[in-house]
């Protein structure tokens, strides 16, 4: 017995050495050990953007294979050519919606930002000598405002930019690298997505069978149904948020065509595709259309964002609680502070993904209190 506590006090001791080892060499190479983790992430970024476009087209594939011949799923031919018909229409069905957003919502926001450098300085310009700026500021303020050369701090501002760019050479170097490196990062996701998906449930198996060999079967349990938490976040937020901000899109397009708002193509594209962004997305869309609106005529910019306001709680109360907001079950406080924090870490992206990681973690907390409160009763 003594000596079995000897033992146990010694690899307790040899724990606590090597974690005290660990941390001493994590803080004083702080930046080595970045360096290395910068390192690693560039090495396994294919693998990581793999397992996204493997996520994203796995959700449609279940939506294809759900649908392919239901009634004859147990016929041998159907079985076999099931999973390859089903995961090439789900990558045809991707790259049509990369080529429609290629050739129709990236050309319309070049247009919006072109139209906005070009337009907005003049419509500031002619804002200076109207009639109801006269009324509303001083004489000698609007003289200030009225002798600022707009176009010349613009100008300004752009060659900062170009000239902080250094060598022209140095700058088409890194731009052919960067693509380069950006196509074969995509190919090499792309091929492993597809083993991914071709033999998913062989995977699922091999994972399980490592964790029932490796871990305590309390850990296996939490882990699988965490991440099945996740996973159901996840899938419901990117369908439920596709669909929200196609709905919002059209919308805005058809009540301003209806209203005969200018640029209607334009700020309806844009603001669909903003709307991806949960809760800021339109209103970013809204703020931008009000601006290019602005330049045409002043009264159809304010109509325009009372437009907005009443398509924006339409939206809120009737649309994203049925497509999003109850699939997900996050309180519109907690989908704020997630779209906030992870905008602050990871910017779009971060809003993107902080909802469904929040909603994830929300659902885990709630039914965690709940079991512990059942248990104390």
């Amino acid at each position: 017995m003594e000596k079995k506590d000897r033992d146990i006090s010694w690899k307790n001791c040899f724990r606590a050495a090597f974690s005290v080892f660990v941390l001493f060499v994590c803080i004083s190479g702080w930046k080595y050990v970045v360096k290395f983790s910068g390192m690693m992430f560039q090495a396994v970024w294919p693998i990581i953007l793999g397992i996204v476009m493997g996520y994203i087209l796995n959700i449609l594939m279940n939506f294809y294979e759900r649908h392919y011949f239901p009634k004859k799923i147990h016929e041998k031919k159907f079985q076999k050519s099931r999973r390859p018909v089903c995961l090439a229409a789900s990558f045809v069905t991707l790259i049509v919606i990369l080529v429609w957003l290629t050739g129709t919502v990236i050309p319309e926001l070049v247009s919006c930002v072109k139209f906005l450098t070009a337009e907005i300085p003049p419509a500031i310009e002619g804002m200076f000598t109207s009639e109801w700026m006269n009324e509303v500021f001083p004489e000698d303020v609007l003289y200030q405002l009225s002798s600022m050369d707009l176009m010349e701090h613009v100008l300004k501002i752009v060659q900062k930019i170009t000239s902080s760019l250094g060598d022209a050479a140095n700058v088409v170097i890194n731009a052919v690298s960067s693509t380069i490196s950006i196509i074969v990062n995509v190919f090499i996701g792309t091929v492993f997505s597809i083993y991914l998906l071709s033999g998913k449930e062989k995977i699922k198996e091999q994972s399980l069978r490592v964790m029932g060999h490796y871990l305590p079967e309390k850990w296996s349990e939490k882990i699988l149904y965490g991440l099945s938490v996740l996973n159901d976040s996840f899938r419901k937020y990117i369908v439920g948020q596709c669909t929200e901000a196609l709905i919002l899109g059209v919308l805005c397009f058809a009540g301003m065509v209806v209203l005969r708002f200018p640029y209607a193509g334009m700020i309806g594209t844009l603001i669909g595709f903003t709307a991806l962004i949960p809760i800021a997305g339109a209103y970013i869309g809204a703020g931008v259309g009000a601006i290019m609106i602005l330049t045409v005529s002043p009264l159809k910019a304010v109509l325009f964002l009372v437009f907005i306001v009443v398509l924006q709680q339409l939206e809120g109360n009737l649309i994203y609680p049925r497509v999003v907001g109850k699939s997900i079950g996050l309180p519109a406080l907690w989908v704020l502070a997630a779209v906030t924090i992870g905008g602050k870490l990871w910017g779009i992206v971060g809003m993107m993904i902080g909802v469904p990681i929040v909603a994830a973690v929300y659902r885990l907390v709630c039914e965690d209190m709940e079991r512990r409160e059942r248990c104390s009763h």
